[in-house]
């Protein structure tokens, strides 16, 4: 190798360790300039480039024309780098003349700024010389027209204590009336002027002129209206009705002093009449008092109308003040007589004083109640409470316990003299209490011997549900003991009718519902021969229930079910009229539950009369020769035993359930998971079973099958679809029954695929489950020993930390190789299906 050669390799080798860049950089690189071209790839290889560029030796005709492209492109990028090279020599020169000249506008800037500056400072200052003056001026003309305000109030002032103090002794209460609001408004405006002698000395007089006013008014109103005596030696004046305009100006006490007296003077006359003593004092007189009331309020407003301000609502406080006298004077009457006091006295005292507070909320707005002159509430809603009209009127015997069931609706504004005094009754209340238990309790007995005399119902309503009426007659009461009640008081009263509800809702799910539940007996069960099946006889003796007695519990189920609904609709009326502090002590929810439990016990009595029912049939399935059966025909007696006893009490009970749909849904449901199992193990019985005899059990097993899917509409003439809840358990637990069968029609030899087409079938990993499909086949125990120990061994391994016996999780599918006997058997049900 020559030195030149030698030279070149090392300027090669230092030009490629220059340009080996990180992985970071050329990344850069290829980010700002992209390049698709081979020579420009990190990983350039030259050995693959070159054989990309010849391929092959024929390729190489062409080199000369390669190698002038390459020196074209070399070329190029020298003039490139070139041209780069050289402008980048005078870069450092501009940058450092491009800093200068920047510096220089930086310091034009700055100079700029700094006379701008300056400017605005010298504006700044002129301004304020040039306002100084307008500044003062403008000062001076406010402090003026205060000063010109100020003395007008002054005199205005000084010359209406003067005219007030005269007035005042003339007793011109017209004129001071109107002066001496002036003059207290005036006077607000020298509250921080209190500390001038003049000014104090202003105040001090016009609040001696306001005592005065005071004390004369007083006096004045004592002379017209004196408080001993039943006459009253004079009447309204144009005096004292200007002495009340002056008197609300006043301190409120002074009005209050005066309302107080005539008020008190106005019904001196009722506590004389009524008082303890007197014969008409007693409750079945009490419409003498509300008429007294009515008689005074209209002589009040013919005489004394006018003389007080509107304002001062003098009809409703007398009102009021009659209503709070009568409240005290009851009770204390009440008490000194509770033991003459009976219900119907009781509630007639109680029914006359809310009538006579009804008549007060129409008449008044109840603004005295709390003190708040002229405030008046809102005028009542229309009524959308559907017990509404119940509580406004009395209840009639034609109202429909159904209002229960309707939406709840916004409660009509309460009424603001309710309890004013009505509520001197509520310690009484307990012998209203008292009365509805002993009610309640004649009532519940009635509907027992109704119940006895008229006896069950024959069969299903119209509208598909035997309701009993008693139920009904119930709830209706109970409603209108609930609206008496809140009417007399919303409190400890309403829980005790609640604990009086709960009592009698029990009494009526024992007595009338579970007590009537028809008893099962093991005395006439009956039950069908081997030999009547074999011949297909009717066996309707089987039934332990008849018609009447299906309907009966049918009947006790729909009652249950509306009483269940309606309670929780009585709750939460309940709930609406008590006071919300007591509503958490309203809780119906064990009556509820067991009116849930009437009805659970009256689906399981369904369940298991019409499962009774099929039990000879599949006694008398498991105990049938199947090892001698030659040839496969109908479907055998005991199906069609089965299907019958469906036929005869599946339409009666969804007829008489129509009402209660979901529960009918229950019943199936429940008598399928009884049925299908105990169908399940009677054919675990049926030992040994030959190859015909496992087809016509399939035959059977795929008959019931049908009939079962059929079960919520059998007999219908409207046919619904099963709910697929129920179709799911049917399909689930009949599937089961005919893979056994399957299982059983499949030849045990070789074992291994026996074992492996039952674990494919049937997905139970139970030994005794194995054993019993062995049994069935008619295997000898020494057969049966090697079967087990080999299905033991082909179980699929359980996953780690799983406990107990051994259980198959997967589904079970149908086998794609099955033997022919099986599909001649499946397209023979297809076909008579």
């Amino acid at each position: 190798m020559s030195v030149m050669e030698e030279d070149e390799l090392e300027f090669a080798e230092d030009l490629e360790a220059i340009l080996h860049l990180s992985p970071e950089v050329q990344l850069a690189i290829e980010q700002v300039f992209p390049s698709q071209d081979p020579l420009d790839r990190p990983d350039f290889n030259a050995v693959e480039y070159i054989n990309t560029l010849f391929p092959t030796e024929q390729s190489l005709a062409n080199i000369d024309d390669v190698v002038n492209k390459i020196r074209l492109k070399i070329r190029r990028l020298d003039d490139n780098i070139r041209t780069v090279v050289r402008g980048q020599t005078n870069v450092g020169q501009d940058g450092r003349q491009a800093l200068e000249e920047a510096q220089t506008a930086i310091q034009q800037l700055f100079g700029k700024i700094k006379d701008i500056k300056d400017k605005a400072e010298k504006s700044e200052q002129m301004v304020k010389e040039i306002t100084r003056d307008i500044k003062q001026l403008d000062h001076a003309k406010r402090h003026l027209t205060t000063s010109i305000t100020t003395l007008n109030h002054l005199h205005m002032l000084a010359g209406g204590v003067d005219s007030l103090e005269a007035m005042t002794r003339k007793r011109q209460y017209g004129e001071v009336a109107n002066l001496l609001q002036g003059v207290v408004n005036v006077l607000e405006h020298f509250q921080k002027y209190m500390g001038i002698p003049q000014i104090r000395q202003l105040s001090e007089r016009v609040k001696a002129a306001q005592s005065e006013l005071g004390t004369q008014i007083l006096a004045d109103f004592e002379e017209a209206f004196p408080s001993q005596g039943s006459k009253r030696p004079g009447g309204p004046s144009m005096v004292l009705k200007d002495a009340c305009l002056v008197a609300s100006v006043l301190d409120h006490r002074i009005k209050q002093e005066i309302i107080k007296k005539f008020i008190r003077q106005h019904l001196s006359e009722y506590l004389v009449l009524f008082q303890e003593n007197q014969d008409v004092a007693w409750l079945d007189k009490i419409d003498r008092r509300y008429a007294w009331i009515k008689r005074q309020l209209v002589d009040y407003e013919e005489k004394y109308g006018r003389m007080f301000p509107e304002e001062w609502c003098m009809t409703e406080r007398i009102a009021v003040e009659f209503c709070h006298i009568t409240r005290i004077e009851l009770a204390k009457l009440m008490r000194a007589r509770a033991r003459e006091i009976e219900v119907k006295l009781l509630l007639f005292a109680i029914q006359r004083t809310t009538n006579f507070e009804g008549l007060l909320a129409k008449r008044f707005s109840g603004c005295t109640l709390s003190d708040v002159p002229g405030k008046r509430p809102e005028p009542p809603l229309a009524p959308t409470n559907p017990f509404l009209e119940d509580e406004t009127g009395e209840d009639t015997a034609s109202e429909k316990d159904e209002d229960l069931d309707k939406p709840k609706k916004p409660k009509a504004p309460d009424n603001p003299f309710h309890g004013i005094v009505s509520k001197c009754f509520e310690p009484h209340l307990y012998v209203y209490i008292e009365s509805q238990d002993k009610n309640l309790g004649e009532l519940i007995d009635r509907f027992v011997a109704d119940f006895r005399a008229q006896g069950p119902p024959k069969s299903a309503t119209e509208d598909g549900g035997a309701v009993l009426p008693s139920c009904a007659d119930l709830f209706v009461y109970y409603k209108k003991c609930m609206v008496q009640c809140s009417q007399l008081s919303t409190g400890e009263p309403m829980i005790a009718l609640s604990t009086i509800f709960q009592k009698y809702l029990r009494e009526y799910a024992w007595k009338i519902l579970s007590g009537n539940l028809p008893k099962t007996s093991s005395g006439n069960s009956g039950g069908l021969t081997i030999s009547s099946l074999l011949k297909e006889k009717e066996g309707s003796e089987v039934a332990k229930f008849t018609v009447e007695e299906l309907c009966l519990i049918c009947s006790i189920l729909s009652t249950a079910e509306y009483c269940l609904a309606t309670t929780q609709q009585l709750e939460e009326k309940l709930k609406e009229k008590v006071d919300m502090t007591l509503m958490e002590r309203i809780n119906l929810s064990g009556e509820m539950d067991t009116f849930s439990t009437v009805i659970s016990n009256s689906i399981q009595l369904l369940v298991q009369d019409l499962d009774a029912a099929c039990d000879p049939a599949l006694t008398a399935m498991s105990k049938m020769p199947w090892q001698s059966v030659e040839h496969v025909g109908d479907q055998s007696p005991y199906v069609t035993s089965v299907i019958m006893h469906i036929k005869q009490n599946v339409p009666i009970i969804r007829d008489n359930l129509a009402a209660t749909r979901k529960y009918f849904t229950q019943f199936c449901i429940k008598f399928t998971n009884s049925f299908i199992p105990k169908f399940i193990n009677h054919l675990f019985r049926c030992k040994p079973i030959s190859m015909v005899g496992a087809e016509q059990l399939l035959l059977d097993t795929h008959s019931l099958k049908t009939v079962l899917l059929d079960l919520p509409s059998i007999g219908s003439q409207v046919v619904r679809k099963a709910p697929a809840s129920y179709t799911k358990i049917v399909v689930k637990g009949m599937t089961r029954a005919e893979m056994i069968l399957k299982v059983i029609m499949a030849p045990h030899e070789p074992p291994v695929v026996f074992v492996d087409n039952y674990i494919k079938l049937l997905a139970d990993g139970n030994p005794e489950t194995f054993q019993k499909i062995l049994d069935m086949k008619g295997l000898k125990r020494s057969e049966q020993s090697s079967m087990i120990e080999l299905f033991r061994q082909r179980l699929p391994t359980p996953p780690s930390g799983s406990e107990g016996t051994p259980s198959l999780s997967f589904s079970a599918p149908t086998p794609e190789q099955e033997s022919s006997r099986i599909r001649k058997l499946e397209k023979l049900i297809k076909k008579r299906l």
